[in-house]
């Protein structure tokens, strides 16, 4: 083996040991892009750490609270480490159990929003979504109204459910909700959907904010 190649395998041996000591594990895209380039692993575990790890705004259990919701609504069985976390967070199993409920109820918003258009004769105007609102209530538990709110708007992000995700900001932001934990809490759609649902997630943001009811995700600059 060249000295070249020998120190290369020894970078990748070490970038892959640093992931596995924060997370606790090496996933299969780890090991893939240490093995094409240990830097690019190195850059992306930074950005990572920064993204998730750090503390911000949110706290340990909202953050999982939101994750929770999150994986349960977008069906990611290979999310089982936020619920590590959020045992790890102080979440009771209650607490974790409301958190997947949020998600579960989010996915019975396109059934509501069917109802209400195919059957309007048989409805009273946005009935069926005002039943999944009183079904949301219901299912958040103890979970707080505005933090409830924030998770439920990012698990319609994560489903591109544009329509919902409206319903759930403006219901964040009239129980408490701050921009900077919506914007926090959102971020995570990038890590768990990719840039393209990043891109809707915050395009439905930036256009339900025209109306001046609620924040827009930033504000303008030069």
């Amino acid at each position: 083996m060249s000295r070249e190649k020998e120190n290369t395998a020894i970078r990748r041996r070490r970038v892959l040991a640093e992931v596995r000591r924060k997370r606790g594990y090496v996933l299969t895209y780890h090991r893939l892009m240490a093995e094409l380039d240990p830097a690019l692993l190195a850059a992306y575990d930074a950005f990572y750490t920064r993204m998730t790890l750090v503390g911000r705004v949110l706290s340990p259990a909202e953050k999982e609270t939101v994750w929770l919701a999150l994986i349960v609504a977008t069906r990611a069985r290979v999310g089982t480490l936020h619920f590590r976390r959020a045992a790890q967070a102080g979440m009771s199993r209650q607490a974790i159990a409301d958190a997947v409920a949020i998600g579960a109820v989010c996915d019975s918003f396109d059934a509501a929003a069917f109802a209400d258009e195919a059957f309007a004769e048989w409805l009273p105007r946005g009935g069926a979504v005002e039943g999944y609102l009183r079904a949301f209530e219901a299912a958040r538990g103890r979970v707080r109204p505005a933090l409830a709110e924030i998770a439920a708007a990012v698990a319609h992000a994560g489903r591109r459910s544009g329509a919902a995700m409206r319903i759930h900001l403006e219901r964040a932001f009239r129980r408490g909700a701050r921009r900077e934990q919506l914007a926090e809490a959102l971020s995570f759609v990038l890590l768990h959907c990719g840039g393209p649902t990043m891109l809707a997630a915050l395009d439905t943001w930036l256009k339900s904010a025209k109306g001046g009811r609620f924040p827009a995700p930033y504000g303008r600059r030069g």
